[in-house]
């Protein structure tokens, strides 16, 4: 049995939209963050070292980080889908991307996170964080190119992953142009999965139009 534990507005919701996607049966275990701190829960800390959701709970085995649930949920139960072809030419872009999403295209949404946290708003770390995220922006566009997904025709797990960086550039207030992501998130918010997603793992503020 597959348990999801969720908190709201986090990158566990690219998990819930992961699982509707591949139609497989989940218990979901739902979290709410502080309202004034925005911090989760001490429930969430207690059960897994690492104190990060989402947690994947399979018959007692945990697995934390949204990258390696999206690995391992694709190799046990992915029968060929949400991926390219493993020998083919989009397998290494596939998977750079999966990692992306989680590493070098996170990280300075995290510093300008922390940038606002104290007090450092237009100082350099917070400038420098800027101009790292309008590469890693740069980066989906160039991507993208005129294609409808990040491998071309073929939607992938690697979109779902990576739309959490726009999301988060918006939420930061550094997304600004970019209209070939714009319509490529408008896409992936048109998925009936997406949609399912929500009504399963509640409101998620991130998805607001960009």
């Amino acid at each position: 049995m597959i348990t999801l534990h969720h908190l709201n507005n986090s990158r566990s919701q690219k998990i819930v939209w992961l699982l509707e996607e591949l139609e497989l049966s989940y218990e979901l275990v739902s979290y709410q963050r502080d309202p004034v701190t925005l911090m989760g829960p001490p429930a969430i800390k207690a059960l897994h070292p690492l104190g990060k959701s989402p947690v994947l709970d399979e018959d007692g085995c945990l697995i934390s980080e949204s990258g390696a649930i999206t690995q391992y949920l694709l190799s046990r139960y992915g029968e060929g889908r949400l991926a390219p072809d493993p020998a083919g030419p989009s397998q290494m872009r596939f998977l750079e991307c999966l990692y992306f999403a989680v590493s070098a295209g996170m990280n300075p949404v995290m510093f300008k996170v922390y940038a606002r946290a104290f007090n450092l708003v237009d100082e350099p770390i917070d400038l420098a964080a800027t101009a790292e995220l309008e590469q890693a922006l740069g980066y989906i566009d160039t991507l993208l190119g005129d294609q409808t997904w990040l491998m071309g025709d073929l939607f992938t797990a690697a979109d779902i992953q990576m739309s959490f960086i726009p999301e988060l550039a918006k939420a930061v207030g550094a997304f600004s142009g970019h209209p070939t992501i714009t319509a490529w998130q408008q896409r992936l918010y048109a998925r009936p999965a997406f949609h399912r997603a929500i009504a399963r793992g509640g409101a998620y503020d991130f998805a607001q139009p960009i």
